[in-house]
């Protein structure tokens, strides 16, 4: 019996080196107006996660007033949209407008020119997930035009 006890004394668990579980309570995380460069109208991010040493995907809700969007833009490793109230639009240069509604889940691929936000007249809500290429999440474009958001 002492031998087992003495040959166990140096072992480590099996999870010593693993990262532990993270609860991030919904209080802790501040919804913030978002840069006026990369949308038209009214909107706020919420962060819900960021990138890890163990992963390069961050995710955050983003909610649109009435006719508020996002600028043209893409992302290198493509991005996940998950609609969670209200009803948007989505489109991908030079494709059809799209709407969203909630319980959707929207693939937008990689490098695909893109806008998301609020169909005209409607909030919207979304959460939208990307992963980060050599630390680049999103490369923003021009400004999505009244005529573009409207067509």
């Amino acid at each position: 019996m002492l031998v087992i006890a003495v040959l166990g004394a140096g072992v480590a668990p099996a999870h010593a080196d693993r990262p532990e579980i993270e609860v991030s309570p919904d209080g802790s995380r501040a919804s913030q107006p978002v840069a006026p460069t990369n949308f038209t109208g009214e909107a706020h991010s919420k962060p819900l996660f960021d990138a890890t040493d163990y992963s390069d995907m961050s995710g955050g809700q983003v909610s649109f007033e009435p006719g508020a969007r996002t600028a043209w833009h893409s992302h290198p490793a493509g991005q996940t949209l998950i609609i969670t109230e209200g009803v948007g639009w989505v489109q991908s240069w030079g494709g059809p407008k799209q709407q969203m509604t909630p319980g959707d889940v929207v693939r937008i691929p990689p490098g695909v020119k893109h806008w998301h936000g609020a169909k005209a007249g409607d909030d919207m809500t979304h959460i939208a997930i990307a992963e980060a290429v050599d630390g680049v999440r999103v490369t923003w474009m021009e400004q999505v035009t009244e005529a573009q958001y409207l067509s």
